[in-house]
């Protein structure tokens, strides 16, 4: 286990240092992801870890990827990977609790070549950039497989 512990700073390290290097944007409001999934259009990647989507279910149609992979950094990328059929120009967008940790995973993702990383800043519960998916009543489905 003290080797899982080490692993979660590191891989918090290596997305600090890529935020700091790349851009952060472009962004999309919760409906405008919504719709974009419902037609096939964008990916959508939940980055929050198992007790947060036990606790308020996922997005429909979100794919689950936890941020604090085991494996750090290169895990989490290739989880993301398999997500998108190792396409790194797939569209994609990340939805968190309020759009915090999407904004540095974003940085991190563009700086290891994604190219089409959309962020849901205002996340499923909401922040200052909008009420969040929640609370505008978005689908939300409850998880099964992976919480």
């Amino acid at each position: 286990m003290p080797v899982l512990k080490l692993r979660h700073p590191v891989f918090a390290l290596v997305l600090l240092a890529a935020a700091s290097l790349a851009r952060a944007e472009p962004d999309l409001a919760a409906p405008d992801a919504a719709a974009a999934v419902a037609a096939g259009k964008i990916t959508l990647i939940d980055i929050r870890t198992p007790p947060e989507w036990k606790e308020t279910g996922v997005a429909r149609g979100a794919k689950l990827v936890n941020m604090l992979h085991p494996q750090g950094a290169a895990g989490f990328t290739n989880a993301l990977l398999e997500k998108v059929k190792g396409d790194r120009g797939a569209p994609i967008a990340l939805i968190c609790r309020t759009g915090n940790r999407t904004t540095q995973v974003q940085r991190y993702l563009q700086s290891v070549g994604f190219t089409q990383v959309y962020n849901v800043k205002e996340g499923m519960a909401g922040s200052a950039a909008g009420p969040g998916w929640l609370k505008r009543g978005l689908p939300v489905e409850t998880c099964t497989s992976q919480c």
